[in-house]
């Protein structure tokens, strides 16, 4: 009985230990994921980035990235095309993105094939290499289609 008494008595001291403790003298600093600076929406790509202001260039954005997700706008579809991200690599200019392979389609569907949901990058769908041109530029080398270079929406004020 002393022993369970002992243990429970403990048991119960322990969260007023650990609030007691005195607080880390240096504070952790977040470690964000490699593509941070990268995170939003960008226009241009397809064509010269104009409008990067306001609701006009969110409302038109034709790249979208988040932590998890690469969107991308085509010139036929309604909806983004969503590419999950496998890794992302740092690279001297910018960023080197892997994204996760999208199943094959199979039975009598597999001739109708879907369209290409990458980004045209060296003929590799499950690649896209970012190269920082400035703080809100970039460009997707060697991706047939996105000649042109992107700019970050931005809002006003």
């Amino acid at each position: 009985m002393i022993a369970r008494r002992s243990f429970a008595a403990r048991l119960l001291a322990a969260p007023a230990l650990l609030l007691a403790a005195p607080a880390p003298a240096v504070a952790q600093t977040r470690q964000g994921p490699p593509h941070e600076w990268v995170f939003g929406a960008w226009t241009g790509g397809v064509f010269p980035p104009l409008d990067t202001e306001g609701p006009g260039c969110f409302g038109n954005a034709i790249v979208i990235f988040t932590r998890d997700i690469v969107m991308r706008a085509t010139s036929l579809e309604i909806p983004y095309r969503q590419r999950l991200i496998e890794t992302v690599a740092q690279t001297p200019d910018g960023l080197e993105f892997r994204l996760i392979p999208l199943p094959v389609p199979g039975g009598p569907l597999a001739a109708a094939r879907i369209p290409e949901a990458g980004f045209g990058c060296d003929g590799n769908p499950n690649l896209l290499r970012v190269v920082r041109r400035g703080p809100d530029e970039i460009a997707f080398p060697g991706c047939v289609e996105f000649p042109a270079v992107l700019r970050r929406c931005r809002t006003v004020g």
